[in-house]
């Protein structure tokens, strides 16, 4: 199972192969079927999960329980609630399972130690962490200066593996419109081809 974990991290950095099996086997696996939290809002992220297969959510409820997505995890894609999971407080987000999906997670207390026993480990993270802060910026500037058709024509681009396993409702909790905008869209979309 922990395959298309090794070569997401070859592609990333150079490690040598009993660093990454030792790396690897510190994760566990977790099945979580369709609509199943992974993390609820007021729990502490214990781990750190990689997709090997599924989609999930990570989002926050309004004051009129409507839903705010943050992003989408897939297949070699990491997820987690970071601010809960680093600093151990109280998660003010939520993942849950949009289709049935496994995921490997590592604790908190293992990815620290590995980080020390494996510096290559500290460097693929902050590989990442630098890849998802640049990702975060280009969708606060896209939501503050483009328009919502602009940025559902990036989304579909961008995220052309996901778009397809979304309803309306989910994208437009992720771009911030409503799921009649997107209805819309896509009839213009559809219209025009």
């Amino acid at each position: 199972m922990t395959e298309s974990l090794k070569r997401h991290i070859r592609e990333y950095i150079e490690i040598s192969d009993e660093k990454l099996e030792k790396y690897s086997s510190a994760f566990k696996i977790e099945k979580i079927k369709k609509k199943e939290f992974l993390l609820k809002e007021g729990d502490i992220c214990e781990a750190e999960g990689f997709v090997l297969n599924g989609c999930l959510k990570v989002f926050r409820t309004d004051k009129n329980a409507d839903e705010q997505i943050l992003y989408f995890g897939i297949e070699n894609w990491w997820i987690s609630d970071i601010d809960s999971f680093i600093n151990k407080i109280p998660s003010q987000l939520n993942i849950q399972a949009i289709e049935d999906s496994e995921i490997l997670l590592i604790s908190k207390e293992d990815k620290e130690r590995l980080y020390q026993e494996i510096p290559e480990i500290e460097r693929l993270m902050r590989l990442k962490f630098q890849m998802s802060i640049i990702a975060l910026q280009r969708r606060i500037i896209d939501n503050l200066s483009k328009p919502s058709d602009e940025r559902y024509q990036d989304f579909l681009k961008e995220y052309p593996k996901t778009a397809h396993r979304l309803t309306n409702i989910q994208i437009a909790a992720y771009l911030g419109v409503t799921p009649e905008f997107i209805s819309r869209i896509r009839r213009k979309i559809v219209n025009k081809s």
